[in-house]
């Protein structure tokens, strides 16, 4: 049986979450940021880094797996390049503070890189993509996470759901936002459907055994999209996001899990270009939305009743649950207002 939802507005979700961190531990400055993370993604509907993460949230907190009173700093270490180291502090706020010097290098360098040293978990890392682009800039980021995917043709877990998102504004309207794990579903996705009761499609995960399974509460580890793709996907992002910044890589990335009480110390790299550097702007962002006046304007296939560029209906998802409310597991609702 599926497990019964209760449907909460925006603001009133966001201030549990908030309140839930606070009480938990966690400084109100970080709390702000990751209430802020978690809201994006609900309201989104990617629920896999929403509500559901909350208690995992709030259990590192206590068990002192982040470091609540971390030294974070910027160092740049080239023209258009630099490091922010982020003491193993929670992922939403120090990513979030990178993107920031990022945005500020682009904008009078014409474009920056900038890797982020040793965090938590940082969420749906598509609001860092976001972020860059309602500042007029176009932006891609990848991050590393812990192994649970296994490689193609491989039988154990090597590498991350690694995810990878894609951000660009146009001249108007909300910028358009692509963002994915190089897995078929995220992790996340799984404890989604474990808290609502739901089975998953056979595609997305293996059991213990190495076989597909359609019981989320079986799943050993998950399985890349698209096969090699995703794989040889999965490997240049654990590069960028790992390696690159002398980090751990792989199956020696720490366990989301296993000790909450031990520093994750996970890579993420922002890449932010001004189009002002590349060429006249106007011109791009025309382009942009020209191109998504002739997607709409493609004649849908059967089964579908008109093409959108990616991300559009979670944006439009925003909308549905403003006049909704949120759909949350009613354990969790429990567990957030207890």
């Amino acid at each position: 049986m599926a497990e019964e939802l209760v449907y909460v507005p925006r603001e009133a979700l966001r201030q549990l979450f908030f309140t839930q961190l606070v009480n938990s531990g966690l400084p109100e400055k970080f709390s702000e940021k990751t209430a802020d993370l978690m809201i994006f993604a609900d309201e989104r509907g990617i629920h896999s880094h929403g509500a559901v993460r909350a208690e995992y949230y709030s259990n590192r907190i206590k068990a002192k797996g982040y470091n609540l009173q971390p030294t974070l700093h910027f160092e740049q270490t080239g023209p258009c390049s630099g490091i922010y180291h982020g003491d193993n502090a929670i992922g939403h706020y120090v990513a979030y503070k990178a993107m920031e010097e990022a945005i500020a290098m682009a904008k009078h360098k014409g474009i920056a890189v900038v890797g982020v040293k040793e965090m938590g978990h940082s969420g749906a890392i598509g609001y860092y993509a976001r972020q860059a682009a309602l500042e007029g800039m176009v932006a891609l980021t990848v991050c590393q996470s812990d192994p649970m995917v296994v490689p193609f043709g491989g039988a154990k877990p090597y590498f991350g759901t690694n995810p990878i998102a894609f951000a660009t504004p146009k001249r108007e309207g909300k910028p358009i936002l692509f963002d994915m794990a190089t897995t078929v579903q995220a992790w996340g996705k799984i404890l989604d459907a474990r808290s609502k009761g739901k089975m998953i499609p056979d595609t997305w995960a293996v059991d213990d055994q190495g076989e597909p399974t359609t019981n989320p509460h079986a799943v050993a580890a998950l399985l890349p999209a698209a096969g090699p793709k995703g794989y040889g996907l999965m490997m240049m992002i654990d590069i960028l996001a790992g390696s690159l910044l002398g980090l751990p890589f792989g199956q020696h990335v720490t366990s989301m899990y296993k000790d909450l009480s031990e520093y994750r110390r996970l890579g993420q790299l922002h890449i932010v270009i001004n189009p002002a550097f590349f060429g006249d702007a106007d011109r791009f962002l025309a382009q942009i939305s020209q191109m998504v006046d002739e997607l709409h304007a493609i004649p849908p296939s059967k089964g579908f009743d008109q093409v959108y560029y990616p991300g559009e209906i979670q944006e439009m998802m925003i909308e549905k649950y403003r006049e909704s409310g949120i759909p949350v597991a009613k354990e969790i609702y429990d567990y957030l207002t207890q």
